[in-house]
C-alpha cells in the first residue's frame, strides 16, 4: 500500500530545495547583472582609475602680460571601502595637523548623499584639497602608512596683479547644483565662480584624463592595465588674450581709491573693453587656495559691497550725458533744425507753472552750445515738442512716446548690451505702458519730462554710458561690448564683430560730435583742453537723495577715435570735479601709453582725494 505521506515530504523537501537553489540563481543574477555594486567591487580589487586633471587656460591682457597662471597643489584622496577598519587615525590627524573632530566631520560630509550625490565606497572621494607644498612633502612622507589614501595632483589659480578682479572672476570647488547641470563634473572639481572664469569656463577647463592603474589582492600599484592603451590623456585648457589694457587698468582702480563707483573704457572700432573699474575692488588673490571661503564671506559682508561689479551692474540715472541721445533723436525726428532752432533757458525750462533748474549761460541756444554748456532748458523743449506738440506725426502721446523709447533701445539703452560677463543688469528706458500704468493713462510730456536730462525713470550702466560713447566715436553704430579678445584656436564669437545701427541719422551724429568738441575747448568739459589729442566730452551731473554723482562720458581723438569712456564716481558732485579729470587721464594714458609728469601728479592727487560716505571705505 502506497505512503502518501512519505510522498508528500518528499515533495516538500524537493520544493524547498528547489526554491533555495533558485533564489541563490535570483540573488547571483541581481548581484552580477542588475546591480554594478559587485562590478565596482571586483573593479576596485583590480583597478584604480586616476583621473588626471588638465592644466586651465592661462589668461593674459591685450599686450600679452600674464594676468592669470596655474600652480600645482595636491588633494588627498580616499577609498572608503580599503580606508576601513585598516587606519590610524590620530596618526593620520596629526601628519596632517587636523583635528580627530574635524576628521570625522569631513568623513560624515563624504558620506552624506545630500552633500555628495556621487558618492561610493568603491570610488576616489575627495578628503583635503589645495595642500601646499609643504603639507604634502609631509604627508607623502608616511602616507604608505594610510591605506586607502591617495595623493591627486592638481593645479590652482594665480593672479599676477592686484587688480582687474571683477573681470578675471575666481575658480572654487563646484556645488551640487553645478554637478547637476553638468555631468562633467565630481565632487571634488573646481569651476569658474565669477568673470571671465565663468563665462568662458567651458574654453578653459579643458577635457579630464585617465590613467587605468593595475592592482595585486593587497591593493598596491602594479602598474598601468595593459600598458596604458586604455589611458585617456588629458586636453589643456584653451587661453584667453583679454582686450584689458592691463597699465590702462591699473590706473584706472588706482584713481578710484577711496571712491564708490566706475570706470569702463571701450575701443570705438571693435567694441573691446580697455579697462573696467568698479570701486571699491579687492585683490582676486584674496580668492585663492582654502583661505577663499572665508574671505569670500568677509567680502560678501562688507557693507560697501566690494563684490558688486557696478560696471555692469550699478544702475544710475546718466544725467546730462544722456543729452546727447535727445540731440540726437530731436534732430533725427525733425523736432529741431541743429542751427536754425533755438530755444530759451531762463535759469532752466519753465512752463505753465513747471520749473527745471539750470546754471546761467547764454539764451537762447542752438544744439552745440547747448550741448557744450550742458543747458537742461533746451532739452526739456526738444522732449517737450517731441511729446506734446506732433499728435499730428504720432497720433498719440504713447505712440511719440514709444517712438522716443525705440531710439534710445537702439543706442543700447534699456535692455542688456550682451557683455562676455555674467550678472549685467539691463537698466530702465520707460515706454507709453510704463507711464499709463503709473499715471492711470493721464500723462504728457510736461509729466516725464526730467526724462530729456537722464534724470526721473532714466537707469543705465557705466557700461552703457560708455557704449554711447563708443557709438557717437563711430558716427551711429557700436559692437556689442566684450572683454574676451582671442580664445586660442577659435574664432571670436559673431556677436562680437557685428555693427549695430541706432535710428538716429548720421548728420545728427556730426552736429552731437561738435557739441562735444566744444564743450572740452572752452565748455563743462574745458579741463580737456589742455591735452595734445583733440578730447571730446560731455559731463553728467546725476541728481540723488544726497550728494550729486559726478559723470563723465567722451572720446578721444575726434576724428579718429581710439578710446570711449565713462567715468561714474557716487557723491562725487559736479560731473567737471571727479569725472571730466579721470577720464581724461585715462584717455592719455591709453593714447600715449603713459602719463605727463604733470598729469602723473595730477593722478596722484586724484588718487588721495576720497570721499567721505560716512565711514571709511576699507
Amino acid at each position: 500500500m502506497k505512503d502518501y505521506e512519505i510522498d508528500y515530504r518528499r515533495y516538500v523537501i524537493s520544493g524547498i530545495a528547489v526554491a533555495i537553489v533558485v533564489i541563490y540563481i535570483i540573488r547571483l543574477f541581481t548581484l552580477q547583472i542588475m546591480s554594478d555594486d559587485y562590478k565596482k567591487n571586483a573593479d576596485s580589487n583590480a583597478f584604480l582609475k586616476k583621473i588626471e586633471y588638465p592644466s586651465r587656460g592661462i589668461i593674459t591682457d591685450r599686450n600679452g602680460k600674464l594676468l592669470v597662471y596655474n600652480q600645482p597643489s595636491y588633494d588627498i584622496m580616499v577609498i572608503i571601502n580599503e580606508a576601513k577598519d585598516h587606519l590610524d587615525t590620530l596618526e593620520f590627524c596629526e601628519a596632517l595637523n587636523i583635528t580627530k573632530a574635524e576628521f570625522d566631520k569631513r568623513m560624515a560630509e563624504i558620506k552624506d548623499r545630500v552633500k555628495n550625490p556621487g558618492y561610493s565606497r568603491f570610488t576616489q572621494q575627495i578628503f583635503m584639497s589645495q595642500l601646499s607644498d609643504k603639507d604634502f612633502s609631509v604627508f607623502q612622507e608616511k602616507m604608505f602608512r594610510f591605506p586607502g589614501f591617495y595623493i591627486q595632483r592638481r593645479s590652482i589659480r594665480q593672479y599676477q596683479y592686484p587688480f582687474a578682479a571683477h573681470v578675471l572672476g575666481d575658480v572654487a570647488e563646484v556645488s551640487p547644483a553645478d554637478i547637476e547641470a553638468d555631468d562633467y563634473y565630481i565632487p571634488g572639481d573646481y569651476i569658474g565662480k565669477l568673470g571671465v572664469e565663468r563665462s568662458y569656463e567651458k574654453q578653459l577647463r579643458g577635457e579630464k584624463g585617465m590613467q587605468i592603474l593595475l592592482r595585486d589582492a593587497h591593493g598596491r600599484i602594479q602598474g598601468r592595465y595593459q600598458n596604458g592603451i586604455f589611458d585617456r590623456k588629458p586636453v589643456p585648457g584653451k587661453n584667453l588674450t583679454l582686450s584689458l589694457d592691463a597699465d590702462l587698468q591699473a590706473l584706472g582702480e588706482r584713481l578710484m581709491e577711496g571712491k564708490i563707483g566706475s570706470i569702463v573704457a571701450i575701443e570705438p572700432s571693435t567694441g573691446e573693453i580697455l579697462c573696467m573699474v568698479s570701486s571699491p575692488s579687492y585683490d582676486p588673490r584674496m580668492m585663492v587656495g582654502r583661505a577663499r571661503s572665508k574671505n569670500h564671506r568677509l567680502l560678501s559682508q562688507n557693507v560697501w559691497k566690494p563684490l558688486l561689479n557696478r560696471s555692469i551692474m550699478g544702475q544710475y540715472p546718466p544725467g546730462s550725458t544722456f543729452k546727447t541721445t535727445q540731440g540726437l533723436t530731436f534732430m533725427s525726428e525733425g523736432i529741431l533744425h541743429p542751427t536754425q532752432t533755438a530755444y530759451p533757458c531762463g535759469h532752466g525750462f519753465n512752463f505753465r507753472g513747471l520749473h527745471v533748474g539750470c546754471h546761467g549761460h547764454a539764451s537762447p541756444l542752438s544744439l552745440v552750445p547747448a550741448l557744450s554748456t550742458s543747458c537742461n532748458g533746451y532739452f526739456c523743449w526738444g522732449l517737450y515738442y517731441m511729446i506734446n506738440q506732433n499728435i499730428s506725426k504720432y497720433g498719440s502721446v504713447q505712440n511719440a512716446m514709444n517712438k522716443w523709447r525705440d531710439y534710445m533701445v537702439s543706442m543700447g539703452f534699456g535692455y542688456k548690451l550682451g557683455v562676455d560677463l555674467p550678472g549685467e543688469k539691463r537698466g530702465l528706458i520707460p515706454n507709453a505702458d510704463y507711464y499709463d500704468r503709473a499715471y492711470k493713462g493721464s500723462w504728457n510730456g510736461l509729466t516725464v519730462i526730467s526724462i530729456s536730462i537722464g534724470q526721473g525713470e532714466v537707469n543705465a550702466t557705466p557700461l552703457q554710458i560708455a557704449n554711447l560713447g563708443a557709438t557717437i566715436a563711430n558716427r551711429g553704430f557700436f559692437y556689442t561690448p566684450h572683454v574676451v579678445k582671442k580664445v586660442q584656436g577659435e574664432p571670436l564669437d559673431t556677436t562680437f564683430t557685428k555693427k549695430h545701427y541706432t535710428l538716429a541719422k548720421r548728420e545728427a551724429y556730426d552736429y552731437v560730435v561738435a557739441g562735444m568738441r566744444a564743450s572740452a575747448t572752452g565748455g563743462t568739459c574745458h579741463a580737456l583742453a589742455s591735452y595734445d589729442f583733440m578730447a571730446c566730452g560731455k559731463t553728467g551731473t546725476a541728481q540723488n537723495r544726497g550728494h550729486d554723482h559726478s559723470v563723465f562720458m567722451g572720446f578721444a581723438p575726434m576724428d579718429k577715435p581710439k578710446i570711449a569712456v565713462a567715468v561714474y564716481v557716487e557723491n562725487g558732485g559736479w560731473g567737471a570735479t571727479y569725472g571730466v579729470p579721470i577720464g581724461g587721464l585715462i584717455m592719455e594714458q591709453y593714447i600715449h601709453g603713459k602719463l605727463s609728469e604733470a598729469s602723473e601728479r595730477k593722478a596722484t592727487e586724484f588718487q588721495n582725494r576720497h570721499i567721505s560716505y560716512g565711514n571709511t571705505i576699507r
